[in-house]
């Protein structure tokens, strides 16, 4: 529970810091707002304009030579490098170059970006549009979008939007004329070679079919041949040879059906033969007599169950059962004895059958002998090279005929457009605006940070505890005057009672009434410090006497609004009795002992012995003795001041000398001997560097008092001067 508080103040430390130096961050904020704004507003339009084009593998739209299945299997197949290689062709330098030459862009990028008018090389126009121009892939689509960026900074609006659509438009075009042109040369390339193939594959089926003919008239070989439909040449032998080898695999077959199915049979036995016999043998009869089997069964099979084993209806199925098996049975053995004898006779004809063929076969190997050899060698060139020629015509016809097929690798789906004149793709002036202002916060809450990291003045009260080694007995905050001068009202009354009250209950006083209060520099307010406190003394009813012993730089008296003739330098210099230099003010219970002028031959008056002779003779007489000491830093009397009174007050200005000035600062006090009561913290801005425990103070003490009770409370948590934290709000002096 302990970290809880310490976690939120370290949080308002931070807001603190920034607020300390609101002014900073605004100033910053409003800089680099109004320099990105103003920096939009000149910046000159760029206008876009975009084109999607569909790209696709070069296949035709239709392929007559393929089904609706194989065309639609060879436009998928799928090449994960396509779309890619085509996104760099896209932005080549043939490409851009057919661009440039057809717009004429050299001559335009040339006006437009040369003093002297002149056109551009080819290269330099192809740098100037790579720059002006963005591809891009729509993932998982075949859709590629060229984006083209105009500049009004040569040119008018006009002409960058109408530039912007023209270029991207002929880009595609260009893209498109290209992809088809490179198919087509191709194709036709293609076309070229196969033509030369097939004129050659041509003389040699010539020169095979010449060559087949002088054998066969060398040779006198009887041939006869379909020669319309294009088949091979056969002998009458070879024909009837072909017919007996079809009749023998034809016996064959019949003969091993046959043998099949009796071996099935004749392993079947009991229930398998009865239920399977009519798959193996498909008669008719067999097949009906199976089902009046299965029906009887059944019929059978319910009556037991209806009317039990010795019924007459159970009897008489039983017996329609039986009748049908037996006939079952009979009809198998036909059966079977009939495909036994099928399967011999077929048997039969397949030996004779196979007889022939031997026969046949060696008659024709007789006749032949060795006249056909070359003959069947030379037909066997002849189809082989026929064959190659009509692929090779086959092959060039569907090439001339897919030349002239429709084709379409490149399709424009979305043509670029003129942008419109209030649509600019640059500058975006609300993001601008918006980065600007979150840059502008950045910048100026980081350049807060910056300072607040090298400035190493007193910005806290912990600095003052840390650093210097003192505890804060008053807060008093900006905008001070003399509260005289500030009247009866003053809101910043109570800061003096405060510091006031801490004085009271400090123990480190030890019952004494003289005070000093010194700074470590200049400057810091310690002199508007003690007159209100004396001030605040007066009016609960004390008796208090104010000396002015910055005898370098009076001011004391400019706040009595008393002249300066004779004062402490006179006492010390026994021009004048203590009475006489001892003057009353404008509060009746404050007496008022001016600084005195002080010869230059005669700086070191303030000395102990003579000081410590006054304070005496004062003390007596005054509930408190306050000395306006000057700087202690620098200047001799302060350190003689605070070896003699019985505290000393340091006064350090919020947010003006470096810590080790104050710090160095409290060791001289120390090292003069003088007893520090505590630090007051001069000059804090209530509305931004006040503390959490400061500000609800403040919030109640210093607002319109008209209409509402006038009680003012201490602040809450304020130190006292022993170290202590008075943590009741609420408790102390009321006015």
């Amino acid at each position: 529970m302990a970290e809880n508080p310490q976690e939120a103040a370290h949080f308002m430390d931070y807001w603190r810091m920034v607020k300390s130096r609101i002014e900073v961050v605004i100033a910053v904020f409003l800089l680099v707002v109004t320099a990105g704004i103003v920096i939009t507003l000149t910046l000159p339009k760029v206008y876009m304009a975009s084109t999607r084009i569909k790209v696709r593998q070069d296949t035709p739209n239709i392929t007559p030579f393929y089904t609706a299945s194989q065309q639609q299997q060879v436009m998928t197949v799928y090449d994960m490098y396509f779309l890619r290689t085509e996104f760099e062709v896209i932005q080549s330098r043939p490409i851009l170059y057919e661009v440039i030459r057809n717009l004429r862009l050299q001559e335009e990028f040339g006006r437009m970006h040369s003093d002297d008018g002149a056109p551009l090389t080819l290269p330099e126009a192809y740098r100037m549009l790579v720059d002006s121009m963005k591809v891009q892939q729509y993932r998982d689509t075949n859709l590629i979008e060229v984006r083209i960026l105009r500049s009004t900074r040569r040119s008018n609006k006009e002409t960058a939007r109408r530039d912007a659509a023209r270029i991207a438009n002929e880009i595609a075009s260009v893209y498109r004329d290209s992809r088809m042109k490179q198919t087509r040369d191709v194709s036709e390339q293609g076309v070229a070679a196969l033509k030369e193939a097939y004129k050659a594959q041509q003389r040699k089926v010539e020169e095979a079919e010449q060559n087949l003919e002088s054998i066969r008239k060398d040779l006198k070989v009887s041939v006869f041949s379909g020669a319309q439909s294009g088949s091979s040449v056969a002998s009458l032998d070879n024909a009837k040879l072909e017919r007996l080898e079809i009749n023998r695999i034809t016996a064959r077959k019949e003969m091993l059906d046959r043998e099949t199915r009796l071996k099935q049979l004749k392993n079947l036995t009991g229930s398998d033969l009865l239920y399977s016999s009519s798959y193996v043998i498909q008669d008719p009869t067999l097949i009906t007599l199976r089902q009046q089997l299965t029906e009887a069964e059944t019929i059978l099979k319910r009556k037991q169950e209806m009317f039990g084993e010795r019924h007459p209806d159970v009897t008489g199925a039983a017996a329609v059962v039986l009748d049908l098996k037996k006939k079952i049975e009979d009809t198998l053995k036909g059966q079977i004895l009939g495909l036994n004898t099928s399967f011999e006779i077929a048997k039969r004809d397949f030996e004779e059958t196979e007889k022939d063929l031997e026969e046949a076969k060696k008659s024709e190997i007789t006749a032949r002998g060795e006249r056909y050899l070359p003959f069947a060698k030379a037909e066997s060139e002849v189809v082989r090279q026929r064959q190659m020629r009509d692929t090779l015509e086959t092959r060039l016809l569907q090439e001339n005929i897919g030349i002239d097929l429709p084709r379409t690798p490149v399709e424009v789906v979305d043509p670029a457009e003129v942008p419109s004149e209030n649509d600019p793709v640059s500058p975006k002036i609300l993001l601008n605006v918006i980065l600007s202002i979150v840059m502008g916060l950045a910048c100026g809450i980081g350049l807060v940070f910056f300072i607040e990291y090298v400035d190493t003045s007193v910005k806290t009260v912990e600095d003052i505890e840390k650093f210097i080694g003192s505890t804060i007995i008053g807060i008093i905050p900006q905008k001070v005057r003399p509260l005289p001068d500030e009247g009866a009202e003053s809101p910043h009354a109570e800061a003096y009672r405060v510091l006031r009250m801490n004085i009271e209950l400090s123990k480190k006083l030890g019952g004494g009434n003289t005070m000093c209060m010194t700074s470590g520099g200049a400057g810091e307010g310690k002199s508007l410090t003690l007159f209100n406190l004396a001030y605040i003394c007066a009016q609960s009813g004390k008796k208090v006497l104010v000396i002015d012993s910055d005898m370098r730089r009076p001011t004391q008296h400019k706040m009595f609004k008393v002249p300066n003739r004779i004062g402490l330098a006179d006492v010390l210099l026994d021009k004048v009795q203590i009475g006489e230099a001892i003057m009353p003010s404008v509060v009746s219970t404050i007496d008022f002992m001016p600084s005195g002028k002080l010869p230059s031959v005669a700086h070191g008056a303030l000395n102990s012995q003579r000081l410590r002779s006054l304070i005496d003779h004062v003390k007596t007489r005054y509930d408190y003795v306050f000395f306006d000491s000057p700087p202690i830093m620098g200047v001799s009397d302060a350190a003689i001041l605070c070896s003699e009174v019985d505290g000393v007050l340091l006064v350090i200005q919020h947010r003006t000398y470096p810590r080790a000035v104050s710090g160095r600062a409290k060791t001289m006090v120390d090292n003069a001997g003088g007893n520090l009561i505590g630090v007051v913290l001069n000059n804090l801005n209530v509305t931004r560097d006040y503390y959490y425990y400061y500000n609800s103070y403040y919030n109640y003490s210093y607002g319109n008092t008209k209409g509402r009770r006038q009680e003012k409370e201490i602040p809450a948590a304020v130190p006292v001067a022993d170290g202590k934290v008075n943590t009741k709000q609420g408790t102390g002096a009321t006015v």
